[in-house]
């Protein structure tokens, strides 16, 4: 079955936050993305979704820690398989 893959085109050089796995949150400028897909080909009639994964490029991005504390990051790609949620 199909997973849907987030539309970030409209999110391009806006603020982003994004909560990653281990409870880290980083917040940035979203500079660029892309959507990787891995098929899987059956019976030659069908392919099949595996799995959807993107990677995220954010600028003037900083990393929020519990208690506030906020550490600046710079430039940073994110690999898609860390992302819990967008937003």
């Amino acid at each position: 079955m199909p997973q849907a893959q987030p539309e970030l085109k409209k999110y391009m050089e806006k603020r982003l936050f994004v909560q990653l796995n281990g409870n880290r949150k980083v917040i940035g400028v979203l500079r660029g993305y892309d959507v990787r897909a891995r098929f899987l080909p059956t019976l030659m009639t069908h392919i099949y979704l595996l799995n959807v994964f993107m990677n995220i490029v954010l600028d003037e991005a900083f990393e929020e820690k519990n208690g506030g504390e906020k550490v600046k990051l710079g430039m940073v790609v994110i690999r898609g398989n860390s992302v819990v949620m967008l937003e």
